[in-house]
């Protein structure tokens, strides 16, 4: 299994680069490998290192105007440099089986949507789950309930994407065969 994790690269409280570590370790100690937004630098850093310390393959998709300002991660087993953001997205698209979503901001949540609403949508059937130990995504969760209640958004829609509470939880959601219904775990 080939994991995108979408999460913040920028500065955030110490225990979401926890989080990450936590995630990185996980996924190496499955035996996965790991696809990531190629940055060096917090929670993205954190997941990368700590699934190469694990012994796990990383790849990092970064668009070029990014290297610096993310610190490309040179550690990255493939480093892989692209010209944009909707490219880094395709590249890292094509080259997992699975998206992880951790706390994020504005880039996490735009490519969590894009991989989510391509999933509802039927166009792959690539597992989508947003890890949310401490109620990171409530506020989301909450309007889009609100929208579903006025139709803006549908059953179908919210069910493309599995929301759980631990790390356990999402590498079983993630796992193949064993993705279970739209909730929180």
């Amino acid at each position: 299994m080939r994991i995108c994790v979408f999460c913040a690269s920028g500065p955030v409280p110490d225990a979401a680069v926890e989080l990450a570590v936590q995630v990185g370790t996980a996924i190496a100690d499955h035996g996965w490998s790991l696809v990531s937004g190629g940055g060096r630098v917090s929670m993205m850093g954190a997941v990368a290192r700590a699934a190469r310390a694990g012994g796990a393959h990383t790849v990092g998709v970064i668009p070029e105007a990014l290297v610096a300002e993310e610190v490309a991660d040179d550690d990255s087993d493939e480093l892989v440099v692209v010209t944009d953001m909707r490219t880094r997205k395709r590249e890292m698209d094509e080259r997992s089986d699975g998206v992880l979503a951790l706390p994020g901001g504005l880039g996490t949540l735009e490519e969590l949507f894009e991989a989510w609403t391509s999933h509802a949508l039927g166009m792959h059937d690539k597992p989508v789950v947003i890890l949310d130990p401490d109620g990171h995504y409530d506020p989301l969760f909450a309007w889009l309930e609100g929208l579903r209640a006025t139709g803006f958004v549908t059953d179908r829609g919210l069910s493309g994407v599995v929301r759980v509470a631990t790390v356990e939880a999402a590498l079983d959601a993630l796992a193949p065969a064993t993705v279970p219904a739209s909730g929180r775990g």
